[in-house]
């Protein structure tokens, strides 16, 4: 029997790249017809009727190691402190001492008890001198913390975690950025899909928006779309974007290559509610996956392509970043509908 070397004879087999002919930037279908305000205002509208539960994400897990540095973050205006004992646990709490108020963030952890560096006074995770600790959970991506206080919903046990590749199967990063203005605004910006091969031509092309949200169904835009690799070059795709609170978009990419692959749009606001110059954090998760062959030298490489998935994510932020907070302006002035 004749073995088949070139794999461009293997049966079902296709090459992970396409050669793109379609039209030029200036020369593609312009969106905004199809880009109404009043479906953006819908989505958000159907997000903000799911519950949170209380819990906001802080960061990657992998920021928060045994042995490592306390890790601070201002959610919602209160000062949150986190780390981990020896064994791995994840704590939480508030970010001041309770004996003078010294940022906990600044402490060491000394065999998996925070020690504050004002006065040397230890806490091991548990309730003392009127330090409560906060619910926290690590999802093997992201560590998460649960602020009742903020999220004024009726708590639950877990956060809401969307669905990823079985775990070990993916290469995951995680990329933070600030800007000015509010989770609602980062939000809008993912539920416009349309704009992303007239704003990111870098990244996409030939995008296509198949499906809206289906009343009372659901709230998911499908999209077709190219990833651009290089020149020409693309990675063909069918995604779908949903929104399963007011403060997170998902999308998962449902056909082509990459099929269950995941990128998590957190956003996790900074300032307390109706601050007059409001903060908030985009944390974005990307878990990406493959079924071909070669996804386990990926994996094996993930040190290396993290950065370089990072600096991806970063590139998309920094354009969508100042959208978002031109929306806060201009929707905080009065001159903006919805």
């Amino acid at each position: 029997m004749q073995r088949v070397n070139d794999r461009r004879e293997r049966p079902h087999w296709t090459p992970p790249l396409r050669r793109r002919s379609g039209p030029a930037w200036a020369a593609q279908k312009a969106s905004w017809r199809e880009a109404q305000p009043s479906l953006v205002a819908e989505a958000l509208t159907k997000a903000s009727e799911h519950p949170s539960g209380n819990w906001f994400v802080v960061g990657a897990s992998r920021d928060v190691l045994p042995g490592g540095r306390p890790h601070g973050r201002t959610v919602g205006g209160l000062e949150v402190v986190l780390w981990r004992a020896n064994t791995g646990e994840l704590h939480a709490g508030p970010g001041a001492c309770p004996h003078l108020g010294a940022p906990l963030r600044d402490g060491r952890v000394v065999c998996g008890t925070l020690v504050c560096r004002w006065h040397g006074l230890a806490l091991d995770g548990a309730p003392f001198a009127g330090w409560d600790p906060y619910p926290a959970h690590d999802d093997g991506v992201l560590v998460w913390v649960r602020l009742d206080e903020v999220g004024g919903e009726e708590p639950s046990d877990r956060p809401a975690v969307p669905v990823r590749p079985p775990a070990g199967t993916g290469v995951d990063a995680v990329f933070t950025a600030v800007g000015r203005c509010e989770p609602q605004d980062v939000v809008a910006n993912r539920l416009d899909p349309w704009h992303g091969s007239w704003f990111h031509p870098y990244s996409f092309a030939d995008l296509r928006v198949v499906r809206l949200p289906r009343r009372d169904k659901d709230n998911a835009f499908v999209v077709d779309v190219s990833f651009r690799v290089t020149g020409r070059l693309v990675v063909p795709v069918r995604a779908e974007f949903t929104a399963p609170d007011s403060r997170t978009v998902v999308m998962h990419i449902t056909e082509g290559e990459g099929t269950t692959s995941v990128v998590e749009t957190h956003a996790t606001p900074l300032t307390s509610e109706g601050a007059a110059d409001p903060r908030t954090a985009v944390v974005e998760a990307v878990v990406a996956t493959s079924d071909r062959r070669g996804f386990a030298l990926a994996r094996a490489a993930a040190p290396l392509l993290r950065p370089l998935m990072r600096r991806t994510a970063g590139r998309l932020w920094r354009d969508d970043l100042a959208y978002a907070e031109r929306r806060w302006i201009l929707r905080s002035t009065g001159r903006f509908p919805g």
